[in-house]
């Protein structure tokens, strides 16, 4: 049953893809748990602008990250022993990565010197943490992942202040994935890969957590929701990972656009960007290709007004 007329379709263009002297076809650990055993030259994810302009996305099975230059071109700026997937920049310039192998790393974005952040919580390890967003007040709200389904909904949204304090906010999600925090920082939404849904986890000041529901439905397929990222008007975008395309859905979860891939299904992840941040960039995992749309909307901004 649907409620809903189809809604807008959105072409994408190809904004410049991996080259191939830095793809390596190899199978790897991560692979072999992740992809199917198969080969893999690379696995795009954590697309994150810099105040430059640069855009950084990481590579999880070979442990690198690169930065793409507004014209396409591609730096790798760090090769190192982890399984980066998130990435995000902290408004004093710091590079925050959720590395599924090793927890909360940071990234030196002058020398591609990589360090541990948070590699334990109370001693014990994370399942493997997935992706990560700042809220203005510099609280950091984390996705801690690993292989967690429907057979096993024992994934966790974690809460880290600036002073060092770590809270486990909820422990009963199958495949917590993207994240983000609306501006008040009165509510996260994070993507729920294996149950194809959207949850909605209230902040209250009493900092308990209640009343957590289901934001959005998605309709099914071999994937899920993955990267998610917010416009200026409260939308919230949606990449579907196994069907090649971004939902945008208004803040009472009418889909309003389905922006399609034209690269290939492995939708990701994805970032605002552009002088005027209306241009919404897309990492295609299968084919290592970063798509591109035009938007009416400007994203949020992701430096925030304590500047």
């Amino acid at each position: 049953m649907t409620f809903f007329s189809p809604p807008r379709r959105i072409e994408t263009s190809i904004f410049t893809r991996l080259p191939d002297h830095l793809r390596k076809p190899r199978r790897t650990a991560w692979a072999d748990a992740n992809q199917g055993g198969r080969e893999i030259d690379s696995f795009l994810e954590g697309p994150s602008f810099d105040r430059q302009g640069r855009l950084y996305v990481t590579d999880i099975p070979h442990g690198r990250i690169f930065r793409v230059s507004a014209d396409g071109g591609w730096e790798l700026v760090s090769e190192y022993d982890g399984w980066p997937n998130g990435l995000k920049i902290h408004r004093d310039g710091r590079v925050f990565i959720t590395d599924y192998k090793r927890g909360i790393m940071l990234l030196d974005p002058a020398s591609g010197n990589v360090t541990p952040f948070l590699e334990t919580a109370a001693s014990e390890s994370f399942k493997g943490v997935n992706d990560l967003v700042f809220a203005s007040s510099g609280n950091l709200y984390f996705t801690d992942q690993g292989q967690t389904g429907m057979h096993d909904p024992t994934g966790r949204v974690w809460k880290l202040t600036p002073d060092g304090r770590l809270t486990c906010l909820i422990n009963t999600i199958p495949s917590p994935n993207g994240i983000v925090v609306d501006p008040e920082e009165s509510f996260l939404l994070v993507a729920v890969t294996r149950a194809n849904q959207i949850w909605r986890v209230p902040l209250p000041a009493s900092g308990l957590t209640t009343k957590v529901g289901i934001f959005s439905h998605l309709h099914g397929g071999p994937g899920g929701p993955d990267g998610l990222a917010l416009d200026d008007g409260g939308n919230l975008l949606v990449c579907h990972t196994g069907f090649g395309s971004v939902w945008r859905l208004s803040p009472l979860a009418e889909p309003l656009d389905r922006i399609v891939s034209c690269a290939g299904v492995g939708t990701t992840n994805l970032a605002f960007g552009g002088p005027e941040r209306k241009s919404l960039f897309i990492t295609e995992s299968r084919t290592g290709t970063i798509v591109r749309a035009e938007l009416e909307t400007p994203g949020l901004a992701m430096f925030s007004h304590a500047d």
